[in-house]
C-alpha cells in the first residue's frame, strides 16, 4: 500500500476513534440517569402505590370519601406535581381528588413499552378498577388533554364530566428522522433534548419568577432510569398519532365539559383553543388573563372555583 493511502486510512481511523469518544463523553455527561426507581427509592415519596398491569403507578388522594371524584391527568413530561394548587385547593373545599403520574414520569415505574394512546388509556382503567371507582369526573392538562378525552370516549360510562385545560392538540406525522432512528433517537434525547427539558418548562408560565421552587420534582424524576425512553417512545408512538378526532367525538358524546386556557401559553397557542371548541360545541370556555400554559398553577384564585362551580351542577 503507498504511503499516501496508509497516510489517508490512519487518518480515518484517528476520525472514527476520535468521533466514537466524543460521541461516549457527550452522552455520558448529559446522562442524569444513574438511579434504579425500586421500594428503596420510594421510601420517602408522599401518596401511594398500586401494582397495575404494565407496573407501579403513584398516586395520591384527597377531600372527603363520598362523591365522585375528579382524576388529574398530568401532561407530556412533568410528574403529578404540576397539579399542586388544583389538588389542595379541591380538596380543601370538600372534593374529592385524585392524581398520580403517567408511566415514565414521577414516582412511577418506567416500562418498556411503546407509550401510545392504548397504554395510557389501561393506566387509568387499571388504576380506577383498583381503587374500585365506578365512575369519575376526569381532567387533563396538556398531552393529559387527549389522552382525558379518548378515555372519555371509551368508557363513557365510567366518566360524568370532563375538564380540559390548554389540552394538546396534534394532528400527528412521522418524528424527526433524528428521534425516530433507533440509537441514534436514543442519543439525541439523552444529549439534545432531555437536557433542555428543565429550562423548558419556564416557557409554561407568564410569570416565572414566582414559583422559584417549580422544577424540584422535575429534576428529582430525571434521576431515575427509564424517563428519557418514556419520552422518547411518547414521541414515537403517541405524538405520531392524530387526536384531533377524540376532541370531535368528545363533542358527539354529548358529556358537559369544561375548557380553560390560558391566553399566554406558547406551548399549545391560545388560538387553537378556538378549534377545540369548534370540536365541543357544549364545552364551557374560561380564557385566563395573565397566565400560559398552565393557567391552574399561576392563577387557582381565578380557576379552582370555576372547577368547584363545575363539579357541584346537578
Amino acid at each position: 500500500m503507498s504511503r499516501w493511502k496508509v497516510a489517508i486510512a490512519v487518518v480515518l481511523l484517528v476520525l472514527i476513534a476520535g468521533g466514537s469518544a466524543w460521541t461516549f463523553w457527550s452522552y455520558r455527561r448529559a446522562d442524569r440517569e444513574a438511579l434504579d426507581l425500586d421500594d428503596q427509592a420510594r421510601r420517602l415519596a408522599p401518596g401511594w402505590f398500586l401494582r397495575l398491569s404494565a407496573g407501579t403507578t403513584h398516586y395520591q388522594a384527597a377531600g372527603p370519601d363520598e362523591g365522585v371524584p375528579l382524576l388529574l391527568v398530568p401532561g407530556f413530561s412533568v410528574p403529578y406535581t404540576v397539579w399542586d394548587p388544583t389538588f389542595w385547593g379541591l380538596a380543601n373545599s370538600d372534593v374529592r381528588v385524585i392524581r398520580y403520574d403517567l408511566y415514565g414520569r414521577g414516582w412511577s415505574d418506567r416500562p418498556d413499552a411503546s407509550y401510545d394512546a392504548a397504554f395510557y388509556d389501561r393506566q387509568i382503567l387499571d388504576l380506577i378498577d383498583a381503587l374500585k371507582l365506578p365512575q369519575i369526573d376526569i381532567a387533563g392538562l396538556s398531552m393529559g388533554g387527549p389522552i382525558a378525552a379518548a378515555f372519555a370516549n371509551r368508557h363513557p360510562e365510567r366518566i360524568r364530566r370532563v375538564l380540559l385545560f390548554d389540552p394538546g392538540y396534534w394532528t400527528g406525522g412521522g418524528q424527526p428522522f433524528w428521534l425516530r432512528a433507533p440509537l441514534l433517537g436514543e442519543y439525541n434525547m439523552a444529549v439534545l433534548v432531555a437536557p433542555t427539558l428543565p429550562q423548558g418548562q419556564w416557557a409554561d408560565f407568564a410569570h416565572p419568577e414566582r414559583f422559584p421552587d417549580y422544577l424540584v420534582p422535575y429534576h428529582a424524576q430525571m434521576r431515575y432510569r427509564g424517563y428519557r425512553r418514556a419520552l422518547l417512545q411518547t414521541l414515537r408512538n403517541y405524538f405520531s398519532q392524530d387526536v384531533t378526532g377524540e376532541y370531535a367525538a368528545l363533542g358527539r358524546g354529548g358529556k358537559p365539559v369544561l375548557l380553560v386556557w390560558g391566553k399566554a401559553d406558547r406551548d399549545v397557542p391560545f388560538a387553537m383553543s378556538g378549534q377545540v371548541r369548534h370540536a365541543i360545541p357544549q364545552a364551557e370556555f374560561h380564557a385566563i388573563d395573565d397566565a400560559a400554559h398552565i393557567p391552574h398553577y399561576e392563577h387557582p384564585e381565578v380557576v379552582n372555583p370555576i372547577v368547584i362551580d363545575f363539579l357541584r351542577r346537578p
